[in-house]
């Protein structure tokens, strides 16, 4: 390899999407807890926000970066632990997404791929939230209480992301602006 693994460019789009990250968290997270008592705009912002990177840079390890230091951010603002469940499924998802070399585009495979890693990423962070940073509200074990409920709402919320997210990317696709990257 000639030169570092991030170019300047995959460094400034990283850049802005800490702070959408960071930005999204901040305000859309609250208001979902706000008006539903439920973690699912919380889940929006992230998704959307790893999504949108993944398919910018198209390389391992964006999606990691964004969520640490997207979450560094948020957790200096508002210092609420919860954020560090959502820089592991971050990690989660960059993994994940292996499986399709980063691409997200047209091809169903690639597609599909993402989709699945969505929806693991944000169940594996309700998962992770709900056993380690929540108070149980039910009267149950917090392992099965996270397991089913609280996963299940994060599940919700990275499925709103992608119902959202992924035609966005389509009409990026077909205004051919990732060829802006590499112009």
């Amino acid at each position: 390899m000639d030169g570092p693994y991030f170019a300047t460019v995959d460094i400034a789009l990283i850049g802005v999407f800490c702070a959408l990250w960071a930005t999204l968290n901040l305000t859309l997270g609250p208001l979902g807890f706000a008006w539903f008592g439920l973690p699912i705009f919380c889940d929006f912002a992230v998704f959307f926000t790893l999504l949108l990177a993944t398919w910018a840079t198209g390389m391992f390890g964006t999606a990691t970066v964004v969520g640490i230091i997207g979450s560094l951010v948020v957790f200096l603002i508002r210092a609420s632990p919860h954020i560090i469940g959502f820089a592991v499924s971050a990690m989660f998802f960059d993994v994940l997404m292996l499986a399709s070399h980063h691409k997200i585009d047209g091809k169903s495979y690639n597609m599909i791929i993402a989709s699945l890693a969505t929806a693991l990423s944000a169940y594996f962070a309700g998962v992770v939230i709900g056993t380690f940073f929540t108070n149980n509200p039910l009267n149950q074990t917090t392992l099965g209480w996270a397991l089913t409920i609280w996963g299940g709402w994060h599940l919700i919320g990275g499925i709103i992301s992608l119902a959202i997210t992924l035609p966005i990317i389509g009409i990026l696709e077909k205004a051919n602006v990732r060829k802006i990257k590499s112009a």
